[in-house]
């Protein structure tokens, strides 16, 4: 006869409760974020965000610049030639900020992405199963539909991957000019995204837009890459060892054949992305810190100074809707994005256990997916690569990549801002810090240190009312005596 099952004890009772809660929490897509990654998501966001801005502003000063009387001073300054034309370094100043500039964004961006898979989110399968799923689809569908466009309209298949890049500064910066306080697990989730985004943008690039490779140069690089991981093995510290470094092998990536931004992503993977005893920061989260504001600020902004200069009138944006190139990367930002990352989102918590956060609505993801739909830094890039062997297709791609980029930003931001006033009370009830402790009150509900503290405050406030009422009411009585 089996023996009898012993009841649970209280304490069993409070920590399958507990179990049972943090098992739920894990179930939920877009959930509240972890503490510590919410603040590495918060410090990148506002530096992403001034980034942003500054990117806005860029390209805006290239699209008056090159609609203006002064156009040929823009033309002139975008293709002067410069750099050693020994070491296959003469390029125009367009190609610099392409080529060199934007070296430095993927740096930032391998990074980011060492870090989200080693220390971050991504660490654990389960929860990097949704971002990567959502990223994967919104690359997936944008390059579909513009394909089936091409096909449709009988035009070139050769931008399928136009429409398939997501653009987080720019996407941050039209939250930041639209005031909406999107909650951190939507700003995590759209910070992810770009990060997968890039990953993946970067292999296309490298695969897809190769001709002719250069395996000596190559060779060299890889050498290069070689001793720069193994001087980070050992320790090795110091700015003026591995700028030299990456300098070089930057050069040789870029006269491989294969695009030199993959350098920089290769560095940035590199990096250690974890503490050790001692350290309250990473390498990778140090020269992060480091390297980002120069990313955000300088090298992005100038990329889209010398790429979004296009000739806009009527006649060229309407064009951008007949054209099937054109209207490919149009369709293909503003429905293929939306879709894609809305449906890869929905797909994850339809075919797994994994069911929304209680404090979201399916609204609320396909908001975010249409601002998605923001691709102007690597399409733009990506529209080059593409079209290189024809100028005048070229920018009108570009066009394309400014007119779907709008035509998202509106969407999105109608769709955000109809949701504004919940967002600001979900973003209110993150930050209250009532107990002044530096710490969100959402973050210490399992602290019995913060309730002691909030006791305290709670006493000290009813003392003080006991008084006020005991003076109003002393007051009353002397007031309703006999004159």
């Amino acid at each position: 006869m089996p023996a009898p099952t012993p009841s649970p004890t209280p304490g069993d009772n409070r920590r399958t409760a507990e179990d049972r809660k943090a098992l739920e929490k894990d179930r939920k897509v877009l959930g509240r974020l972890s503490l510590p990654e919410r603040t590495f998501v918060a410090d990148a966001l506002r530096t992403e965000t001034v980034g942003g801005v500054l990117l806005l502003v860029a390209a805006v000063a290239a699209l008056i610049w090159a609609n203006t009387p002064v156009r040929e001073s823009y033309e002139s300054v975008r293709d002067f030639h410069v750099g050693p034309a020994a070491l296959g370094l003469n390029l125009s100043v367009q190609h610099w900020a392409a080529d060199g500039l934007l070296a430095v964004f993927f740096f930032v961006a391998g990074i980011e992405l060492k870090r989200e898979l080693v220390a971050g989110d991504l660490k654990d399968p389960r929860a990097a199963a949704l971002p990567v799923v959502a990223a994967l689809c919104g690359m997936a569908v944008p390059a579909l539909v513009y394909t089936l466009v091409g096909v449709t309209g009988g035009g070139s298949l050769a931008g399928w991957a136009v429409p398939t890049a997501t653009d987080i500064a720019f996407a941050l910066a039209v939250l930041a000019v639209l005031g909406t306080s999107l909650p951190s697990a939507l700003r995590a989730f759209l910070l992810t995204l770009a990060v997968v985004d890039d990953l993946f943008a970067i292999l296309i690039i490298a695969i897809f837009f190769t001709d002719d490779l250069d395996f000596a140069a190559l060779g060299g690089a890889v050498v290069g890459l070689a001793v720069f991981w193994l001087l980070l093995r050992k320790g090795v510290r110091g700015w003026y060892v591995y700028v030299p470094l990456a300098l070089v092998v930057w050069g040789l990536m870029y006269n491989s054949g294969i695009h030199a931004t993959v350098a920089g992503v290769a560095m940035g993977l590199m990096l250690r992305c974890t503490t050790r005893e001692g350290e309250e920061h990473s390498p990778g989260e140090h020269v992060e810190h480091l390297v980002r504001p120069l990313s955000a600020g300088l090298a992005v902004p100038l990329f889209a100074l010398f790429s979004a200069g296009v000739g806009v009138s009527g006649g060229a944006l309407g064009e951008v809707f007949t054209q099937p190139e054109t209207l490919g990367v149009v369709l293909g930002l503003v429905v293929g994005k939306a879709v894609g990352i809305f449906g890869g989102t929905w797909l994850t918590a339809r075919f797994t256990s994994a069911s929304l956060s209680d404090d979201l609505a399916w609204p609320d993801v396909f908001a975010v997916a249409s601002l998605a739909g923001i691709g102007f830094t690597v399409s733009l890039l990506i529209g080059e690569l593409a079209f290189a062997g024809d100028p005048a297709l070229t920018d009108e791609v570009k066009a394309a990549v400014l007119t779907g980029s709008l035509i998202a930003t509106v969407l999105s931001g109608v769709l955000l801002k109809l949701r504004n006033a919940k967002y600001r009370r979900l973003w209110a009830d993150e930050e209250r810090d009532e107990d002044l402790s530096g710490v969100p009150d959402v973050y210490e509900q399992d602290d019995p240190a913060y309730h002691l503290r909030m006791a305290e405050i709670y006493e000290r406030k009813a003392a003080e009312h006991r008084r006020l009422a005991e003076v109003t009411g002393g007051a009353g009585v002397e007031h309703d005596g006999p004159a």
